[in-house]
Formats: C-alpha cells, sequence, structure tokens
C-alpha cells in the first residue's frame, strides 16, 4: 500500500486535504484518531509525525494472537505498512469504521458489510446454538471445538474415524493409522489422519512389505526369516565376547609365558571371594570367556565364565546347531569366522529394516492394506472435508474481524500516537506496577534484550531500577522499572519489593542494578542539606574511629607496659628522664584565630541579615536559593530531557520521536505513600524514644549566657544600631584650645541667619 502519497501543495486526486487535528500531552504533539474518516485517510499521515515506525510482537500487553494476524511477513515485528494494511482490511469489511475506536468484544451483525462474512458468522452462531444472536463475540468464534461439535467435517483436511459413519472397514483402518503414526487433532478436537499421514502410512508399509519379501531369499537368509533373526540376535549378543576369546588363545600361541596373564591373575579373584559372590557381578564379566590355550577351540558346554553362560546356551541352540549342525560342542576359530559369513548378508538386510511402527501391524496386515482400497476410501472423506475449506477461512476471517475491532484502536494508540501512555490507561508497554520503598511505580517495561538495556538505559534521563522478578512455577524474568517521584536515599541493589503485572499475579522483586540519575526537584532542593549533613557525619565518624583508635592504643601501650618487666639498665648508667610535656602556644593561637574568624564570620552575617529589617524574611530565602538554587536548576534540566525511546528502542521497538516524560507528567508515573483524605494519625506512641532533659537545660543556659553578653554589649559591633545595649556617641570634632588661653570668637557662617 502507498504511504503519505500527497502531492506538494497538500491535495490528494485534486481535492484540498482535510487537516489533521493534534493535541498536546505531556509536551508531546500526536495526531487525533477520532472517527472513521481519520481511519480512512490514515494512509495520508506523514510517516514523520507517528510516534513509532516499528513495535515487537511479543513482550507486551497486547493479545499476541491479534499482533500475528497483522505480522504478516511473520518477522515478529509490526511495520506500519502492516497497520495500514489491516486497517484498510477492517475498514473495508464493515459499514461504519468508526466501531474499530470503540474498543468492543461484540460485533453486531449488521455492522459487516461483507456478506459472506456476515453469512460465515451467523453460521457460527447457529452451530453455537445462537441462531437468533443479533451480535458475535470472540468467545463464539475462538472455540473451534464448539464450532465444529455438530459435524465431522470442518475443512481443515483431518478426518476422525467417526468421519467413515457406516464404513467400518474404513473407521477401522484410520484407528490403526491414528495408533501407528500418532495422528492429527482435527477441530472438532478429535485425533483423525490427513493426506500427509496417508501417504507416509502406505510408503511404510510398502517398504516393510519389501524388506519382508527380500528375506525368503535364501541367499540372504540361511534359514526361515525367524530363524534367521533369532541367530543374529543369539550371535551379535556373544561376538564381542569370542571374538575377545580367540584374540587371547593367538596371543597364547604366539608366546606361553603370556598364559597366566591372560587368564587373570589369582589376586584379582580376592575381592569376589571376599563377599557374597553373584554370578551376575560386572566383575565376572569382564573376565575371559573361558581358559586360554594356545590355538584351542572353545568348548560350548564346559569351562565357561558364569556370567556368560545363558549367552553361550542361547548362541548355540539358535545358531551354532542350526547352522552346523545338532550336537555341536565345540567352536574353532575357523568355524567362528564362517558362521558369521553365513550370518553376513541377513546381518547387513536386517540394518536396513525400515523403523517404523507401522511393522506393529504385521506384514499380513499390511499386505491386506496395501492390496484394497481403503486409501481410496479415506482419501475421498478428505476431499469431502477439504470442499468445506473455504467456509472454515471465513470463520478464520470472521475471527480476525472481530480481534480488529476489539483491539485496534488499543494498537493505534500504542503505535500512531501514545495516548494510551500519556492519556495514563495503560500502555501495551507498562507490564505493571512495582511497589517497593513506600512507592508505586507504573512505568515498568519487559526486559528482553539486557545487553541493549544496558547500552541504551543511560540515554533515557530516567531513574532506573532493574529487577528480577520470581514466582514458583514460573520462569524468572526481569523488568526494568523507572522512579520518578520521590528520592533516592533508600533504593540500592538488593532491595526487595513485589511486582503486580497486568494480569494480576503477584511476583517477588529484588532490585540488580541501578542506574542513577535526578528523580524529583524535591529531592534536588534537599540535597546540597543532605550533603552537608552526610559529611558532618562522615568526619564525626572518622574522628569517633581515630579516637577509638588511639584509646585502644593507648590502653594496649598500658598493659603492655603494666605486665612487661623491663630489662634492667647497665651498671653505672642513670635512667633517661620521662620527656618534659611541652605547651604548643602556636597551635593554641592558630585555633583561636580560627575560632575568632568563624565569630566574624558568622556575625558579619547576622549583622547583614539584621540591618535588612523587615526585608529579613527576602535575605533568608535568598541564603535558601543560593544553596539550593544550583542543585534544582541542573536537576530540572536534567528532568525536562527525559526521553522514553531509549527504553522502548532496547526493546525492539522504533520509536519516532522523543517521547518526552516532564516534571508533571513523570510524578504521575511513581506514587508515594500517603495517608488517606480524613485521616486523622494518634499523636499518643507508646515507644516514641524519651527526650533527654540537658538538651533543654542546655539550651537554656546558652539562651542565658548569650543574654548576659548583650547586657554587656558584647554584641554591640556585630548589631545595628537599634539592637545595640550601649550605642556609640555621635562623632564630634576636636578642638585644640589656643596657647595664651584664650578662646576664640566662634565664626559664624555666612549663611547663617542672623539672630534677633
Amino acid at each position: 500500500m502507498p504511504i503519505n502519497n500527497l502531492t506538494d501543495n497538500g491535495k490528494k486526486n485534486g481535492k484540498k486535504r482535510e487537516v489533521w487535528k493534534f493535541h498536546r500531552i505531556g509536551d508531546v504533539d500526536q495526531v487525533m484518531l477520532r472517527d472513521a474518516d481519520d481511519l480512512r485517510r490514515l494512509p495520508e499521515l506523514d510517516l514523520k509525525l507517528w510516534m513509532a515506525l516499528s513495535m515487537p510482537t511479543r513482550g507486551l500487553r497486547f493479545d499476541p494472537k491479534t499482533s500475528a494476524l497483522i505480522d504478516t511477513d511473520n518477522d515478529g515485528r509490526i511495520h506500519p505498512e502492516e497497520i495500514l494494511a489491516a486497517v484498510k482490511w477492517a475498514c473495508d469489511a464493515v459499514h461504519d469504521p468508526a466501531i474499530l475506536l470503540k474498543g468492543q468484544e461484540e460485533v453486531p451483525i449488521s455492522a459487516i458489510r461483507d456478506s459472506e462474512l456476515a453469512a460465515s458468522a451467523r453460521q457460527v452462531l447457529a452451530n453455537l446454538g445462537k441462531a437468533n444472536a443479533e451480535a458475535i463475540s470472540l468467545a463464539d468464534v475462538t472455540d473451534l471445538t464448539k464450532i465444529f461439535s455438530q459435524t465431522l467435517f470442518n475443512g481443515d483436511g483431518v478426518v476422525p474415524p467417526e468421519a467413515a459413519e457406516e464404513d467400518k472397514d474404513t473407521e477401522a483402518f484410520i484407528r490403526e493409522v491414528v495408533a501407528a503414526l500418532g495422528g492429527k487433532q482435527d477441530r472438532c478436537g478429535k485425533q483423525g489422519v490427513d493426506t500427509e499421514q496417508l501417504a507416509k502410512f502406505y510408503a511404510d508399509a510398502a517398504a516393510i512389505v519389501e524388506w519382508r519379501d527380500k528375506a525368503s531369499d535364501p541367499a540372504i537368509c540361511p534359514l526361515d526369516p525367524d530363524a534367521s533373526a533369532k541367530a543374529l540376535a543369539a550371535t551379535q549378543a556373544v561376538r564381542a565376547k569370542i571374538d575377545d576369546f580367540y584374540a587371547r588363545c593367538r596371543l597364547a600361541s604366539f608366546d606361553e609365558r603370556s598364559i597366566p596373564i591372560l587368564n587373570r591373575d589369582a589376586e584379582d579373584y580376592r575381592p569376589l571371594a571376599s563377599s557374597d559372590m553373584q554370578v551376575s557381578a560386572a566383575e565376572i564379566a569382564s573376565f575371559p570367556l573361558a581358559q586360554i590355550a594356545p590355538d584351542s577351540p572353545l568348548n560350548l558346554t564346559k569351562g565357561i565364565n558364569p556370567f556368560w553362560h545363558q549367552a553361550i546356551a542361547a548362541f548355540v541352540t539358535d545358531a551354532v546347531e542350526p547352522l552346523n549342525g545338532a550336537g555341536t560342542t565345540s567352536l574353532t576359530e575357523e568355524a567362528w569366522l564362517s558362521l558369521q559369513a553365513k550370518l553376513a548378508a541377513y546381518e547387513k538386510h536386517a540394518a536396513a529394516k525400515p523403523d517404523s511402527p507401522v511393522a506393529d501391524l504385521g506384514t499380513d496386515r499390511l499386505r491386506a492394506i496395501l492390496a484394497g482400497d481403503l486409501r481410496k476410501r479415506t482419501e475421498r472423506l478428505i476431499e469431502r472435508d477439504l470442499a468445506l475449506k473455504t467456509e472454515s477461512e471465513r470463520i478464520a476471517a470472521v475471527e480476525k474481524l472481530v480481534r480488529f475491532c476489539r483491539d485496534m484502536q488499543e494498537l493505534l494508540t500504542n503505535y500512531v500516537n501514545f495516548t494510551d501512555f500519556y492519556g495514563r490507561t495503560g500502555a501495551v508497554f507498562q507490564i505493571g506496577t512495582l511497589f517497593i520503598d513506600g512507592r508505586a511505580c507504573d512505568l515498568c517495561v519487559e526486559v528482553a534484550d539486557e545487553a541493549k538495556q544496558t547500552a541504551l538505559a543511560g540515554l533515557s534521563g530516567f531513574f532506573l531500577a532493574y529487577c528480577d522478578i520470581m514466582r514458583p512455577d514460573t520462569p524468572k524474568r526481569k523488568i526494568v522499572a523507572a522512579v520518578t517521584n520521590g528520592d533516592s536515599d533508600n533504593l540500592m541493589v538488593g532491595r526487595n519489593g513485589i511486582f503486580h503485572d497486568r494480569d494480576g499475579s503477584v511476583w517477588d522483586a529484588t532490585v540488580t542494578r541501578i542506574v542513577s540519575a535526578p528523580i524529583s526537584v524535591r529531592e534536588a532542593f534537599w540535597a546540597p542539606y543532605k550533603k552537608f549533613v552526610r559529611m558532618i557525619e562522615d568526619q564525626i565518624a572518622k574522628r569517633a574511629q581515630t579516637a577509638d583508635n588511639a584509646s585502644t592504643s593507648k590502653l594496649s601501650n598500658f598493659l603492655d607496659t603494666a605486665f612487661t618487666t623491663p630489662a634492667p639498665a647497665p651498671e653505672g648508667t642513670a635512667p633517661a628522664p620521662a620527656p618534659a610535656k611541652k605547651l604548643d602556644l602556636g597551635t593554641i593561637a592558630l585555633i583561636g584565630t580560627a575560632i575568632g574568624g568563624i565569630s566574624a564570620l558568622v556575625g558579619g552575617l547576622f549583622k547583614a541579615l539584621f540591618d535588612l529589617g523587615i526585608w529579613l524574611p527576602l535575605g533568608l530565602l535568598g541564603i535558601i536559593l543560593l544553596i539550593s538554587g544550583p542543585s534544582v536548576v541542573l536537576a530540572s534540566l536534567k528532568l525536562r530531557r527525559r526521553n522514553l525511546a531509549p527504553l522502548l528502542d532496547a526493546n525492539g521497538w522504533a520509536i519516532n520521536t522523543r517521547a518526552r516524560v516532564n516534571i508533571p507528567f513523570g510524578a504521575t508515573l511513581t506514587t508515594l505513600a500517603k495517608l488517606p483524605p480524613g485521616t486523622v494519625p494518634s499523636l499518643q506512641d507508646p515507644f516514641k524514644q524519651k527526650k533527654s532533659p540537658w538538651k533543654r537545660w542546655a539550651f537554656l543556659i546558652l539562651l542565658v549566657l548569650a543574654a548576659i553578653m548583650w547586657w554587656r554589649g558584647r554584641f554591640d559591633n556585630y548589631l545595628p544600631e537599634r539592637f545595640q545595649r550601649f550605642p556609640a556617641p555621635p562623632a564630634t570634632e576636636f578642638v585644640e584650645p589656643p596657647a595664651d588661653g584664650v578662646t576664640p570668637p566662634m565664626e559664624v557662617p555666612s549663611d547663617a541667619a542672623p539672630s534677633a
């Protein structure tokens, strides 16, 4: 089907093109499919405006049978041309294509435009005992056993034994074929035969009869066929052991010193003699068949290894006596080779025996079947069944139409546009919800190719949690969940949760990998303060660990000193004086300078804030923005770049645009735990941690000390004038008195007004 066959001037077939309508959801423009006209004009929609250009048929919350009907080339992918072909077929089959956008489970018979499809739908309903029904559902067309339960001929080319009706011979023959080859299942649910199985049965039967006829040739069978088969089986059972016997005898003839070794050492019998002996023990089987002597014939009645006694007796009865004559009690090597030569032709013939269960019917029955006309009778039944193939295909077309009416709307809203995803009605790639760490993550996607996910996950901009999900008697699966709300403080590899798939099944989930990224603006706002607190905690932990190590070292040194007797000093040597403790004044000065600098910095900050007066809240807000602003801005930029396309591309999709997930929409994909509306929590906690009173007393003491220091004016240098305890007097100019002690007259400014 041609795609995008519009001319450059926006016209098609000389007519003005109707304008497509788009709507924006989540900062993504998507085409609207509103009515039958939009469906008919779908080939005119520019492919660059489609949300997807390829979709896998597996790993989705979408009926795989419907996917298989649309995927006409069976490559496991649904492409735009297949979508358009399915839409065109469905539009041509109904009066009003708008029914395809309703997602109905039933299709009214009156809505079917194709008369043959409508007739087939009525026939299906009649077969189900619903002749008066006005609509047909998917359940009606999928249960083929019910549809064809009233007839033995249904167009699938398979005839069960019951199809022979009054022909008992043909019925018995079909049962024999089914028993021998397994049969094929008919649409009515019974086992029967088709043309392929019938041909195989006759081919196997002919080969078996031909093989059996050759067995009657004296050049092939030294005895009658059954006796020859028994002789060959008995010979093959002992061939390796008899060959071993004659090989040992030839070696003994070459060098008699080997005879004791060839007959096994006496010590080899000791383990056997130390326990209850059994003739069938495997240890005995490996011993020689008989006593070894140079060029000795094999005595068939005496001195035989007990393990092989019964096999040799059968060999004598079934092979030696029939071929070499009754009363044979020994067998030379030449006679042994001659006996094998007599059976060589039959052995070759036996190896060519057809391996088919058909042989179980016996040669006589097979000859009768090949000579009769049972094949023609069965073929006539198959032809009668295939005459209904067209009607059967129409029933399949009815099922196709019902599936398209139910699933086409879901397919288009997850392919041409992503209305199901952005409309929060559940996209086909959202396979369930992950509950973990007090939140529910709705954007969960099956991991079809872990290598591709690893390569593309970071490009999505999402905070991703890869999980293994498991449930009893079900293979383990992998999913990836996008976390789009809350924070990442407690999300880590190894955490457990549960996963609810869209079928309602519950799986155990374990996080196996984390791909970090900003989750929310709220997390970014508090991130600097959390980092600062963690830094302080780390420093305190390091100092505590250092102090603990130092105290442990001092205790160890003390114990070593206390329990160790010092070596006596040499005579005439004065004991070394203990080192005097020194006071490091430089260190004290540095500490004082640091404390003074910090105090000046804090005081200057408070002075600047209090100088703002009524604008003090804005100053505090400015400090907060100065701390949290960069983190929030950076996180906002990253959150705006979140893109769903890499996650889906890794699963075989071909997303045609940036499937953005902005901040407001992303917050809806992950919901956080909160109390239901109207809940009044109780504040009485019997296990609430008791607060120590020393904190309150410490605060009061500090408050009193601060008040005393303010009363003494210690904070005057850092506070605005109106908050100072002892404000400084206004500055005056100092005039030095004259040397002669006479006060000069005061000068009056020229611009001053004359006194009264």
